[in-house]
């Protein structure tokens, strides 16, 4: 198996926090995959590799597509295997695919492709994809355009410093520094959506992003005191407890 940084392993001591609060994905993005390569999901021999406790994996599963999920963590990929045990799972990572050539109409990387290095992963994505077969990147990025997010994303970057965010950083696909292909490149789109969830599911998710995890033991306090902070920021916000997270999820796919 390829190395993985520390920062893309991090998630593996909190597998089952990630999988409680980390949001999914709106009914409108796989209906948007569907319609950027042109086939269906039902029946697609589809790759979600990076695929951490399964979010996206679960939904592929659910449309029909017989899903292979590739994770490098074993805590994150033990916690898919609970609860989704009929979908094969494999170790290893973008970088280097564990598996054959020509084997796979379509591989995702959800919240994923920003760990491998696109060099390697570009070529061993077309290795592994069929001809006609597509690969589909996709992020969740909060919504900057909503003032208490916007608010809420300058106290992480001024907490977290050197620019870093829970948030993600808007702009588009485009901007992840996507590769190109001589004679096509990546449709994309922007999708927005919306979940409401309990405070403590919004601080949860927060609390799961590398950039928090990667503090370590160390920053466990500095940890709680921004989040207590952000408890009462959120509060004057959402009077009831409940908050309204807003996305764009940002979609790119290449078909080959």
């Amino acid at each position: 198996m390829p190395a993985s940084t520390p920062r893309a392993l991090s998630f593996d001591g909190a597998a089952a926090l990630y999988a409680a609060a980390r949001p999914g994905y709106p009914p409108a993005l796989l209906d948007t995959v569907e319609e950027l390569t042109g086939r269906p999901l039902s029946g697609a021999r589809a790759v979600d590799v990076g695929a951490g406790t399964g979010i996206a994996t679960r939904l592929l599963h659910a449309r029909g597509a017989r899903v292979t999920a590739v994770e490098p963590g074993p805590g994150m990929a033990g916690e898919l295997r609970r609860s989704l045990p009929s979908v094969p799972v494999v170790r290893g990572d973008g970088n280097r695919l564990p598996l054959a050539t020509a084997s796979a109409d379509l591989i995702t990387y959800a919240q994923s492709w920003h760990w491998t290095d696109p060099a390697l992963a570009l070529p061993e994505a077309l290795r592994v994809l069929r001809p006609g077969g597509a690969l589909a990147l996709w992020w969740n990025v909060s919504d900057h355009s909503v003032p208490w997010i916007a608010g809420q994303d300058s106290r992480l970057r001024r907490h977290l410093g050197a620019g870093d965010s829970a948030h993600g950083t808007p702009g588009g696909a485009g901007s992840r520094n996507l590769p190109t292909l001589s004679g096509g490149g990546f449709g994309q789109r922007l999708l927005p959506w919306s979940r409401t969830v309990p405070v403590d599911t919004h601080l949860a998710n927060l609390s799961s992003h590398s950039a928090f995890l990667v503090l370590g033991t160390a920053g466990e306090e500095s940890t709680r005191r921004f989040l207590d902070e952000e408890r009462g920021h959120l509060a004057a916000v959402f009077p009831d407890g409940m908050v309204e997270e807003r996305y764009v999820v940002e979609l790119a796919v290449l078909v080959r």
